[in-house]
């Protein structure tokens, strides 16, 4: 009989969980993977990484089973396993990191806070002002995430289309702008550059993957 207890059992496997997490690159999969299923290919090119270590990490984040596989014709896509807690783990990592990390708490000063010093819009708040119609939702994802599904009436532009497609926003109206969590550097760069510009513009709180975890309603999603 092994002489492991429970209590070490457990630990034992969620070292494993921790291990896993315990990679930038990984840690960016995740993002990308909470925006919606992907393929190995896809998740490469959009995390800058080659095929043969985009796989590597996605093999260790799948044996401590916070991802998933399913194959479809020539490719196997990959999504989080138990989106919601999954979400919710990484949250609570940066939370941690905020608090207790300095260099967390130098680029939340140096980039984030220099970028939009305002308050978030809270998921509630959010809510209220849908309902009310008092605000145009601003998705800044690329099209291929935002297909994949979004919140209820966004609209969606890519940063890099911004500058271009002003003419499509609001000039007098309230935009609240999201997009792959809270440290995605997307809405942040679009609020900096709407305020220059004049526009009346805040940020939600986190984004797509924190609101979809959290319950709240989304639009179809689709591939």
């Amino acid at each position: 009989m092994s002489s492991t207890g429970p209590k070490q059992a457990i630990y034992n496997s969620l070292a494993e969980v921790a291990q896993a997490l315990g990679h930038a690159h990984r840690l960016e999969l995740l993002e990308h993977l909470a925006q919606g299923e992907r393929s190995v290919e896809e998740l490469s090119a959009r995390a800058s990484l080659t095929f043969a270590n985009t796989s590597r990490h996605l093999q260790i984040l799948r044996r401590a089973r916070l991802v998933d596989t399913e194959r479809r014709g020539k490719h196997v896509l990959y999504r989080l396993a138990g989106e919601a807690e999954v979400v919710a783990l990484m949250q609570a990592l940066g939370r941690v990191g905020e608090r207790n990390v300095a260099e967390v708490n130098r680029v939340m000063t140096d980039y984030f806070s220099a970028r939009d010093a305002l308050e978030a819009v809270s998921r509630d708040d959010l809510l209220s002002r849908l309902q009310d119609g008092l605000v145009t939702l601003l998705d800044v994802r690329p099209e291929d995430e935002f297909a994949l599904g979004h919140l209820p009436g966004a609209f969606n532009i890519p940063l890099a289309e911004l500058e271009r497609r002003l003419s499509e926003l609001p000039a007098d109206g309230e935009i609240i702008a999201y997009c792959r969590g809270p440290y995605c550097v997307l809405s942040f760069e679009a609020v900096a550059a709407l305020r220059e510009r004049g526009y009346r513009v805040h940020r939600l709180e986190d984004g797509y993957p924190e609101w979809k975890a959290a319950g709240l309603p989304i639009e179809a999603a689709s591939r």
